[in-house]
């Protein structure tokens, strides 16, 4: 199994939106071969803030894939083409971990 880790961070006040536009692909994502987990979590409320605390303009992707093949087609699935292109004016970074149980 692959296991993705993905911060991402909206350019300033912009987090909704984009939360917006995940939960508009999430549906074909998780419809795609080999996807068993894909989620949008954000800091827990009632937490304080921390060094280790992502901060309102970031949310992060969790996700499951039954094979590195299945991640890889993911990536280049139309449409994840599509929503990058929908949502690239509202997104100020991403950091993509890919792993793999130790």
């Amino acid at each position: 199994m692959i296991h993705v880790v993905a911060v991402i961070t909206a350019k300033p006040g912009q987090r909704a939106r984009l939360l917006e536009a995940f939960a508009g692909n999430r549906a074909a994502v998780l419809a795609e071969a080999g996807c068993i987990e894909y989620a949008a979590t954000v800091d827990a409320q009632g937490i304080p803030t921390s060094k280790a605390s992502f901060g309102s303009d970031t949310f992060v992707v969790v996700e499951k894939w039954e094979t590195l093949a299945h991640l890889q087609a993911h990536a280049v699935a139309p449409h994840m083409k599509a929503h990058g292109e929908k949502t690239k004016e509202f997104v100020d970074s991403k950091l993509i971990h890919v792993l793999e149980p130790a």
